[in-house]
């Protein structure tokens, strides 16, 4: 594959990066590669990239798997992709937002009946949104994403651990398989941000058995960390403490827990308990 300087294209098109969009594209060729190889793409996959800046991981991931569809907001790319993946027959990119892109049509008219993996280099103001639109949606066998480094441990951390949060259960109720692959340096980014990044993968589990409104428990123990959970559930569910105390005792709680010392299963039983 021929080696394109995105500098240069992103130069000769006059395209200056916008911070509103957290803009800071991928363009170290040695993760790219890495990238491709390991998001569970082959002849018979298609991808979905979010985000394709420069088209950089792009014309990796066009390398290895059966279609690759890009989804870009920034009109202003659309130039410069048209120019860097060029050639590629096997790449469309949709101009969009991915959160308001009815995704299952998308997959339908892109990919047909083939099974589909995420591989993205998401901009880290949308991490948490993103990844829970992706994961709620059931639609992919596999995500491939990177974010920041922070974010990518409190994906991949243990339920019940200091560095988990809501977005941890979250993780853990859709998916079988949470882990964190390999950090990227800042100096891997044009323009470079103020933190490194990591690559994690996530695999959706096959069938789901716990209840979804458990995840609502979750947010709200998480909704105010300073508290401890019986406080932080009864104030952002609206429900007396003196209930929410009994529902602990009965799950095995004790009063003082805090949201992060809770696990997935932990809340499931708090949920039936409050019920």
């Amino acid at each position: 594959m021929n080696n394109i300087d995105e500098r240069a294209v992103l130069r000769r098109h006059g395209f200056t990066f916008s911070k509103a969009m957290g803009q800071n594209f991928l363009i170290n060729p040695a993760v790219c590669p890495r990238m491709a190889a390991l998001c569970g793409a082959n002849e018979h996959t298609g991808v979905l990239e979010i985000g394709p800046g420069a088209g950089t991981l792009t014309r990796e991931l066009a390398q290895v798997a059966a279609k690759v569809v890009a989804i870009e907001l920034d009109e202003r790319l659309l130039p410069v992709l048209d120019e860097t993946l060029a050639g590629l027959g096997n790449v469309t990119v949709v101009q969009g937002d991915i959160l308001q892109l009815d995704l299952p049509a998308l997959l339908r008219e892109r990919f047909g009946d083939m099974p589909v993996v995420v591989c993205a280099n998401l901009p880290y103001y949308i991490t948490s949104p993103v990844v829970m639109h992706l994961l709620e949606s059931r639609l992919f066998t596999k995500l491939t994403i990177m974010v920041q480094l922070e974010a990518a441990q409190r994906l991949c951390a243990p339920m019940g651990s200091r560095a988990c949060g809501a977005i941890t259960a979250a993780v853990e109720y859709y998916c079988s398989e949470a882990k964190l692959l390999f950090k990227v340096s800042r100096g891997s980014f044009l323009p470079p941000p103020n933190v490194d990044s990591a690559v994690l993968q996530l695999v959706p589990r096959e069938e789901i058995t716990m209840d979804v409104a458990v995840l609502r428990l979750v947010r709200a123990a998480f909704g105010q960390r300073r508290k401890t959970a019986v406080n932080a559930i009864s104030a952002g569910l609206g429900l007396e403490k003196s209930r929410v105390v009994a529902a602990m005792q009965r799950a095995g709680l004790g009063e003082t827990a805090r949201a992060e010392n809770i696990t997935l299963e932990q809340y499931a039983q708090l949920w039936i308990e409050l019920q």
